[in-house]
């Protein structure tokens, strides 16, 4: 299921003399090497050898080290002391931290929405994505419920996205998309783990509740009460990492686990 949280787009061409050459191999950089610190490849703490990792993925080191400064940049890595790259190591607070901040980001964009809001009409495309979702009831764990996930998750992902773009400010939706950078803050980080839950059910349901309030207030207008039903549901997948704190199996789910020390408050 990770491998829908890291995938992001990438230039296809890498033909010699292609102007894109470059940024092709710096994305597929990104993506290799945030995969491999999600699946815990590198330990907390380790320092990143350039020199090494780009034999591994059979890179030069210039986009390599570019890759690098992008994961650093959005907070998967960090500047060691003595210069070059550290792999970051994420608390339990930080967890929550970024959770709750995403939700007040989200809280913000959902006033913003009701509040500049001009036609019923430009809320079609969150609708659609609100039903999408309330569709997709059935999440248990099985093979045939695999694209039930994937088609949940992009879904989610995509209501939420939404949101922001209701909000018309750039500026917010530049400082949500660092916000949902961290594997375990992003909109849908927690749904495989809730499908692991005995509560899954309700809870599903009652992020689906949310969805259509949300999307309510939005249309009547009414941007504190939308703010604080987003807010509020951001608060949903922080319960959800709170129990999947007492299952060893279940946070094994978690997107970026392998970051998080859960002995470290």
């Amino acid at each position: 299921m990770h491998k829908a949280d890291v995938s992001v787009p990438i230039a296809a061409s890498r033909a010699p003399g292609n102007g894109h050459e470059d940024v092709s191999q710096t994305a597929r950089a990104f993506v290799c090497i945030r995969e491999l610190l999600l699946r815990g490849e590198f330990p907390r703490g380790e320092r990143i050898a350039e020199l090494p990792l780009g034999a591994r993925l059979g890179m030069s080191r210039t986009p390599v080290h570019v890759a690098l400064e992008q994961l650093t940049h959005v907070g998967l890595l960090e500047v060691g002391t003595a210069g070059g790259f550290v792999v970051r190591e994420f608390t339990l607070a930080d967890v929550r931290d970024a959770i709750e901040l995403r939700g007040v980001l989200e809280g913000t964009a959902a006033r913003l929405a009701a509040e500049r809001l001009e036609s019923d009409s430009e809320l079609e495309e969150l609708q659609r994505y609100r039903d999408e979702v309330g569709s997709l009831t059935d999440l248990s764990i099985s093979v045939d419920s695999t694209n039930s996930f994937e088609r949940y998750m992009r879904s989610n992902e995509a209501f939420h996205a939404a949101i922001v773009t209701l909000a018309k400010s750039e500026m917010l939706a530049r400082v949500m998309e660092q916000a949902n950078s961290l594997p375990f803050a992003a909109p849908s980080a927690m749904v495989f783990p809730t499908s692991m839950q005995a509560e899954a059910s309700q809870t599903l349901a009652g992020a689906q509740q949310q969805h259509d309030a949300i999307v309510d207030a939005i249309q009547r207008r009414q941007g504190t009460r939308a703010e604080h039903l987003a807010r509020e549901h951001a608060r949903l997948a922080l319960r959800v990492f709170e129990r999947a704190l007492s299952d060893e199996d279940v946070l094994r789910n978690v997107p970026g686990q392998p970051l998080i020390n859960v002995r470290a408050s």
